[in-house]
């Protein structure tokens, strides 16, 4: 393996390593009054929403129209139902069968 690469995944691992020990520091020590509160839970409970957009997001914008009609029928099932697995189940089977319909 050249040394190049070997840094690479190295200087990744450590990235990694230390934005997870900071979480892991921050919420046992100085902000964990902050995280455990009300207004901390307030404040942290979109954010696995915000996650899940912020990944889903460009691969819809790359996508054609089957991955936008895909996505609005997923959207449209998790308002009415308000069900994770539904709206996955719809997403990914409208996915599936609209880009075979329409490319």
């Amino acid at each position: 393996m050249r040394a190049e690469v070997l840094a690479v995944i190295l200087g990744m691992a450590a990235v990694t390593y230390a934005t997870r020990g900071a979480g892991l520091w921050a919420g046992r020590g100085p902000l964990r009054e902050q995280l455990t509160s009300e207004r901390g839970a307030r404040w942290l409970a979109p954010l696995p929403g915000a996650v899940l957009v912020s990944i889903i997001a460009p691969a819809i914008a790359r996508g054609g129209a089957a991955d936008a009609l895909a996505a609005a029928l997923a959207v449209a099932v998790a308002a009415i139902t308000r069900n994770a697995l539904a709206t996955i189940a719809v997403g990914v089977l409208a996915a599936a069968l609209l880009r075979r319909l329409i490319g």
